[in-house]
């Protein structure tokens, strides 16, 4: 089982989310903070209901490897060697491992084939393995990329990702405006001048 950047290990048959102690430890944080849980109807069943959605929706990228969210792969096309497969304004949310807040945005993922490729809607699947985590914006880029690169053998992949971080909007200096961007590349494309332009083209016609 691969151990990831975002500092735990991924994959089927790791310990599930304990709901009910999920739930009692939002419960006893609301009380520390103050709020009145027995009083304040719109409080009743608080704690269960964030349980239940930091399990099912914001954690459960832990419970699925690399492998199991790109699925099936197929033959790559004949004479496909090189050529760049671009998907671009994968939507995405995921949360920040600093503060708890959340983060959202576009991921644009690119490979060149090896032998093997995979349906375009695996790409998504596979950032969203990553980002249904705690992560850092720049460790979900350099995840997608090395995954790709291992699981397909692909000799050149890159995550380009632009977001809007709540930790950087509503607290601290509150750059309301601000966006952030990482990027990840693998193989050739970290080192090969023309090819990463001929990406950077590609993404750009895609804005025209």
């Amino acid at each position: 089982m691969k151990s990831s950047r975002s500092g735990l290990k991924s994959g089927s048959g790791g310990s599930k989310p304990d709901r009910a102690a999920m739930a009692a430890a939002i419960q006893d944080f609301l009380r520390a903070a103050g709020l009145p849980l027995d009083s304040d109807p719109n409080l009743v069943g608080t704690p269960e209901r964030v349980a239940e959605a930091w399990a099912v929706e914001f954690l459960d990228g832990y419970g699925r490897t690399p492998e199991e969210a790109l699925g099936e792969t197929f033959p790559a096309p004949p004479d496909s060697s090189g050529e760049l497969v671009v998907v671009t304004d994968l939507r995405f949310q995921s949360m920040c491992p600093h503060h708890l807040l959340p983060f959202e945005g576009r991921a644009h993922v690119a490979y060149v084939p090896q032998k093997r490729v995979v349906g375009f809607g695996r790409l998504g699947a596979l950032v969203d393995c990553f980002a249904h985590r705690l992560i850092l914006q720049e460790d979900l880029a350099r995840e997608v990329a090395s995954s790709l690169a291992r699981v397909l053998k692909s000799p050149a992949t890159a995550c380009i990702i632009e977001a809007e971080q709540a930790c950087l909007r509503i607290r601290g200096d509150r750059q309301r405006d601000a966006r952030t961007h990482a990027e990840a590349y693998e193989g050739r494309l970290r080192k090969d001048g023309a090819l990463r332009r001929e990406l950077w083209a590609r993404l750009g016609a895609t804005r025209r």
